[in-house]
Parts: C-alpha cells; sequence; structure tokens
C-alpha cells in the first residue's frame, strides 16, 4: 500500500560561484507559523520562522519588530555548559547575529505597519567549518517571503573575505586566519542596506569593492526568493490599516509651524535647550484643542509634527543652506579636547569629548586567568583582549534606572573592539590581558566612535604597545530623490543620525580602515555617494588622529609603577609536570612562598610561563624557584646541595629541586673511608660538590666532594676492582 505524503515540502537551490550549494526548503517544518523554511549548506541547517500578530496594539506609531537567533548545542553534538545543562539567555555572538538581521529587516516593512512581528532563526544542525551568521538574514528574509506579512523585501546577508587579494563569498572558519578584510553585507536586489565588519588597515577602494562584491551574490539569493513566493502564490501579502490619518490637521501643522520650527533649527542652540524648543512649539499647537479632543489628535499632532515638519525642516536646512542644526558645516567636526592619565589608581584612562558626546575609558592589565573564555556551540577558546561598552541614561539626560545590559551596547561595544584589536599586540608580544571599559558620560551622536578615540588615549597611557592609534568617526546623509540634492555629514549628531538616511561609522589608522558599521534607510544610493562618504571619513579620521597624538604621541614607555608586572618565559615542554608538581603542590607552594601568581600553558614544543606580581623581588624569586626546577645538570658544574639520606656506600645529595644525585663513599675525601659513620656527614647537613659523570646503564648522576678538596701531596690512587652485577643491584636498592 503506497505510503500518503503528509506534507508538501518546496525546494529551491542557489549556487554560489565556488560552487557550493544553498538550499532554502519550505513546507516542512514549523507549519503554523506565518512563515518557515530550512536554508541548508553542507550539514549546517537553520530554521527561520516568522509570526505577525493580526492587528497592531493601540497607539503604536513604531515598527514592533523582535529578532531572535539561537544556536543549539545539539546541533553540532555538545552539551551546554552551566549547572543546568540547557541553553540559557543569547549570548554576545547570538545578540550581534541578532541585530545584523534586525538592522537589514526593519526598513523595509511599510512606515505605517505597526503589528507585532516575530523573527526566530535557529542553528539546529552545525557543520564545524561553516559559519552560520553568513546565512542566518537569507533564512529571516526567506520566512518572510513564503509569508503574506507585508514587506518590502527580499533581503540576504553575505559575508565577504578578502584572502591573498581575492575576494570570497562566505569563507569557512579555516580560511579566516588568512583575511585583511572581514564584512557581512545586507542588501535587497537593488539597494545595499547594511555593512559591518573588520579589517587589517585597507584602503576606502578595497572595501567598496568588496561592497559591490557581495551585492552581485545578495541579488542571486533575491532572486532565488522572489521566484520562491510567487510559486507559493505569498507575493501577494495581508491587508492591513494601522494607522487613522487627518489630512486637514496635517495640513495645518505644516502651514502654521514650518516656518517656526526652521527658525529653531538654524538656531544653533545646544541639543537639550533645541528639544524643548521643538517641545514647547508642538505643546503650543495642541493646546488649542480640549483634553477629549487630544485624546484622539495628540498622537497625530505628534506624528505630524515630527515627521512633516520638525524631519523636513532640519532636512531642508542642510540641502539648501548647506547649515547644520549646531551652525557647522557639512565636513567639520565638533571641538574636541581630550586628556590621559584622568584617574591616577587605574591601569590607564583616557577621556575623550566631542561636542556633547564624552567616553571615560579605563584599561585593566591582567593574567590569562583573567581572560574572556569563549564556550559557543562552534567557537571555543579564550580572548586576550575584551572591550565593554556602558550606556547609562544620565549620559542624554533621562530619568531612568539602568537595568542590564542592552543590545545595543554589546553592539557599540563590539564595533569598537573590531576597531582596536588588530593594533594591539597579543600573544608573547604582550602576556597581558587586556580589558578596556568604556563609560559613555554624555552621548549626542557617536559614542561609539568616542568609544575607540578613547580606548586608544587608555591603552597608550596604560603603557599597552599599540601598534597604531585609531580613531572613528560617524558620517551622516541626508538626500532628496526628487531634486537629486545630496549631503554627506561628518561627525554627526544624534539627531542627524535619527532624522537622516545614513549613519556610516569608519575607524582606522593613518594607514588604513580597521573596522566600519553602515545603516543605509534610503532606496538608491549610488556607489558614488557611497565612495564620496569614504573619502570625508577617511579626512575626518585622520583629523582626530592628529588631536588623539597631540595629547599622548606614543604608548608610555613603561607601565605605571603599581601595575604588577608579568614575565614570560618559556620552559621544556616534558618539565611543565614538575613545575606544577603532583596536584599543583608545587607551584601552589611557589605562589604561596612569593605572592605571585603563576600560569603555565602549553605550546606546541615549550611551556609558556607567566609570572604576575607586584613587586619584583617576588616575580625574581619565584622565576629562580621555576629555573631551578626546570634546570638540567651539567657535568663539571659545582653545585650546593643538601643531603637528602645516607645509605651503606655514600649519600643521596639534592643538586636542584627534586633533582637528586649518589655521592659514593669513594667521592667523599681522599682518604678512604670504610663505613659511612667515618665520613662524618648528616641527613640535613650542606655540602658542594662536583657532578663528574652519569652511568652509562642507569643514567644516574654521579658526585664528587673529593674533586673539590686538594689532592694530598704524594697520593697514589688505589686500583679499584670492577663492581659486579651483585653489588650494582645492592646499590640500586638503596636509591630506589
Amino acid at each position: 500500500m503506497e505510503e500518503k505524503k503528509l506534507y508538501n515540502a518546496v525546494q529551491k537551490f542557489i549556487t554560489l560561484a565556488d560552487g557550493r550549494e544553498i538550499m532554502i526548503e519550505t513546507g516542512k517544518l514549523a507549519k503554523q507559523a506565518d512563515g518557515s523554511v530550512v536554508v541548508k549548506q553542507g550539514d549546517t541547517m537553520l530554521l527561520a520562522t516568522v509570526v505577525a500578530a493580526k492587528d497592531a496594539k493601540p497607539d503604536t506609531d513604531f515598527m514592533p519588530l523582535q529578532v531572535e537567533y539561537k544556536e543549539k548545542y545539539a546541533a553540532c553534538g555538545r552539551y551546554p555548559g552551566g549547572f543546568m545543562k540547557r541553553e540559557g539567555k543569547a549570548n554576545d555572538s547570538e545578540v550581534l547575529v541578532a541585530r545584523l538581521i534586525d538592522r537589514a529587516l526593519r526598513p523595509l516593512f511599510p512606515s505605517d505597519y505597526h503589528a507585532e512581528v516575530y523573527v526566530t532563526v535557529n542553528l539546529i544542525s552545525a557543520d564545524k567549518d561553516i559559519q552560520p551568521d553568513a546565512l542566518a538574514g537569507l533564512a529571516a528574509s526567506a520566512a518572510l517571503a513564503v509569508s503574506d506579512i507585508p514587506f518590502g523585501g527580499p533581503i540576504s546577508e553575505v559575508r565577504v573575505a578578502r584572502i591573498n587579494g581575492e575576494y570570497c563569498i562566505n569563507p569557512t572558519f579555516s580560511q579566516m586566519p588568512d583575511v585583511d578584510l572581514d564584512i557581512m553585507v545586507g542588501g535587497t536586489i537593488d539597494n545595499i542596506l547594511m555593512v559591518e565588519g573588520e579589517m587589517k588597515e585597507v584602503s576606502e577602494e578595497v572595501m567598496l569593492g568588496a561592497i559591490k562584491f557581495a551585492h552581485e551574490e545578495i541579488k542571486k539569493h533575491c532572486a532565488v526568493q522572489i521566484e520562491l513566493s510567487k510559486e507559493l502564490g505569498k507575493d501577494v501579502k495581508r491587508t492591513y490599516c494601522h494607522e487613522v490619518n487627518d489630512e486637514e490637521l496635517r495640513q495645518t501643522i505644516i502651514r502654521e509651524l514650518y516656518d517656526k520650527a526652521y527658525a529653531i533649527a538654524t538656531s544653533g542652540t545646544m541639543k537639550h535647550e533645541r528639544e524643548d524648543m521643538f517641545n514647547a512649539l508642538e505643546a503650543e499647537f495642541a493646546a488649542r484643542y480640549t483634553e477629549e479632543e487630544l485624546v484622539e489628535k495628540a498622537p497625530l499632532i505628534h506624528r505630524y509634527f515630527h515627521d512633516y515638519v520638525q524631519k523636513k525642516a532640519m532636512r531642508n536646512m542642510i540641502l539648501d543652506e548647506g547649515k547644520r542644526l549646531d551652525g557647522r558645516r557639512t565636513d567639520e567636526i565638533r571641538p574636541i579636547w581630550c586628556e590621559t592619565d584622568y584617574l591616577p589608581a587605574a591601569h590607564g584612562s583616557g577621556l575623550f569629548t566631542r561636542g556633547e558626546t564624552q567616553a571615560l575609558a579605563t584599561v585593566t592589565l591582567g593574567t590569562k586567568m583573567d581572560e574572556k573564555v569563549k564556550d559557543e556551540v562552534l567557537v571555543q577558546g579564550t580572548e586576550q583582549f575584551v572591550l565593554h561598552y556602558n550606556f547609562p541614561p544620565f549620559s542624554t539626560g533621562e530619568a531612568k534606572a539602568a537595568r542590564g545590559l542592552s543590545r545595543r551596547e554589546i553592539g557599540h561595544g563590539h564595533l569598537a573592539w573590531r576597531a582596536l584589536k588588530p593594533m594591539i599586540p597579543l600573544g608573547e608580544e604582550n602576556p597581558y590581558a587586556v580589558r578596556v571599559v568604556s563609560d559613555i558620560l554624555e552621548s549626542n551622536g557617536s559614542s561609539s566612535m568616542a568609544t575607540v578615540c578613547a580606548g586608544t588615549l587608555a591603552l597608550m597611557d596604560a603603557g599597552v604597545k599599540l601598534r597604531k592609534p585609531v580613531s572613528g568617526i560617524a558620517m551622516g546623509l541626508i538626500s532628496d530623490s526628487e531634486s537629486g540634492k545630496w549631503a554627506v555629514l561628518s561627525d554627526i549628531l544624534g539627531d542627524e543620525d535619527h532624522l537622516g538616511d545614513m549613519d556610516f561609522k569608519v575607524t582606522g589608522t593613518r594607514d588604513g580602515i580597521t573596522a566600519t558599521q553602515m545603516d543605509i534607510k534610503v532606496d538608491g544610493l549610488s556607489y558614488e555617494v557611497l565612495a564620496a562618504a569614504l573619502e570625508q571619513a577617511r579626512k575626518g579620521r585622520l583629523h582626530i588622529l592628529d588631536i588623539l597624538t597631540d595629547c599622548i604621541a606614543a604608548p608610555r614607555a613603561d607601565y605605571k609603577p603599581f601595575v604588577p608586572r608579568l614575565v614570560q618565559i618559556h620552559i621544556p615542554k616534558d618539565s611543565i609536570g614538575a613545575v606544577i608538581g603532583p596536584g599543583g603542590k608545587v607551584i601552589q607552594e611557589i605562589q604561596k612562598q612569593t605572592g605571585t601568581t603563576i600560569t603555565i600553558t602549553e605550546d606546541d614544543q615549550k611551556g609558556i610561563v607567566d609570572v604576575f606580581g607586584v613587586e619584583k623581588s617576588a616575580i625574581d624569586a619565584a622565576l629562580q624557584r621555576i629555573k631551578e626546577i626546570v634546570a638540567v645538570p651539567e657535568i663539571g658544574e659545582t653545585y650546593h646541595g643538601k643531603i637528602k639520606s645516607i645509605v651503606p656506600f655514600g649519600a643521596f645529595v639534592e643538586i636542584m629541586p627534586g633533582k637528586e644525585a649518589l655521592l659514593h663513599i669513594s667521592e667523599i675525601d681522599w682518604k678512604r673511608f670504610e663505613t659511612m659513620e667515618e665520613s662524618g656527614l648528616k641527613e640535613g647537613e650542606m655540602i658542594d660538590v662536583k657532578l663528574i659523570g652519569v652511568d652509562e646503564k642507569t643514567g644516574k648522576l654521579k658526585l664528587s666532594h673529593r674533586a673539590l678538596l686538594p689532592k694530598p701531596e704524594g697520593y697514589v690512587e688505589r686500583e679499584r676492582r670492577p663492581r659486579g652485577d651483585r653489588e650494582r643491584r645492592r646499590d640500586d636498592r638503596h636509591r630506589d
């Protein structure tokens, strides 16, 4: 009897330039969601689902989109860590991937669509060499494409890397060590929407080339999704009505308030004063209505004033007069002042203030035990350099409590970390764990770029041998499709970010770009505009670098006096166990007696020992103990050793920590002793001995004390008969 098929799966395939294939499948999993797909490449599979509420919640005037990305440990046969042994809240990497998806999707929902939309992407099977984040944006968009949710896509996201001068789409984990450019690019079939990534001082031309290269691949992904959507009949989306409008009210607000708003915009006032003036203008207009009327009209008044008066006045002022909210030219950067060593007890500190944005960065130096441990589904290891970014409410004058870490803080901190990472020496060049913390004390535009600048100052103040100083700048764009006018803005304000068409952050040294983040909110942005923005950003970046290096020209020659010193030495691989000792007894004893912290890691054919302590004498004492343990006794050298035990045929002397050798009764003195009692040696006594050889058969070390004594006049060496096997066995028994 033929088995009845209970589902109807539809599959589409995308072939990458190098022949690898991506499959999109729908109709098999999660069929109760509005849209669900499985995206598969190799053994990697992502399940993406999307669900939208039927109606918007009352008084919602924004797009309530929530994107979640989760990697399941079972996807590659691993147990989660921790006591509960189950996946917990999203880690930083998952949050960052969710942000990448969100930033590409959000601009494409209709401006008047306010129903809650939940996008969930789960990694359900993981090939250990495939980077799943490069497929997550495609999966989320494909789920929307097979749903009836209104959406202006499809989109896709790809990773572009440059390997040996050649661009590569979606490289594997094993290819990443050789790249000098690593960016994620998101876009539609017509436009680029989002760019984020890191580089090793590449030029603006190289980065622009990578974006163009990515877009050609994205176009193929979008075409397949459009084909899939039409095949399933999902190219026609659901109808909705989430806004009530009053055209007469809108025209009245524009007619009566635009000129007044334009005057406020061109007044060149500070942020809070300008906000108060705009709020007062809106409140004055609303005051003409009764409380009953405002129940219906207040949300409309606020929306019309913001979208058609305040926003339009600011944009027209820039396009028509080349004048900005604070009176600057389009390429002018706000006044900057900075300072190092502001916090006398910190290992390093830097204060960077640009206009109304201020960041205070601190640096703390630690040991290997302070390194960040990464235990993700596909990535395990440690991170020697970390950067944390904090954005408290008081930085914008908000009266509210700081509750936990926001996704925005994670994203801004990650961008600053990427910017500085290529310039921080790691490994043997710098044995310290390095932590930078940026606390934003004031914010009106580009606090992440202020973090990069403050971090550079703090690192150089701490004495970290930064390869080159790094600065960052945020660029904006105001454009008008009807007139064809556009203006690129350097060092944007918060309002210019909010009301503009592009937010483009670029960081780098004098020699090239180290990180970038771009969000484009307008269709049809040409590469000509993008190139102009990059060039204007380069000039601004160099201007800021001049100010930073005027403050501190180079890293301090030495760490501050109170900074614990870290000395690194290498020991033979087979000596690691001797230094650690049984159950860690030896290394714990050294740490306790010297007041130091010691870590040992194994690398290739050697052990790397880090000794961390406040006092130089303590570090020297610990190093001496370690060197004694790993030292190899040399024939002909003299040692001052301790007699550990007396046996009938001699004494065992500890010439180095953990290393004993036999001082035979015949080598104690030039005169002959019949018994050890005649020698007068006692256990615990110190004695000088010379290493005279190694027994060829047993490998045992042989010592002599008489070789250090003057030979008696007329002394005649007595002929010794060779020792037999029985005597050797007897000696070995006593040694054991």
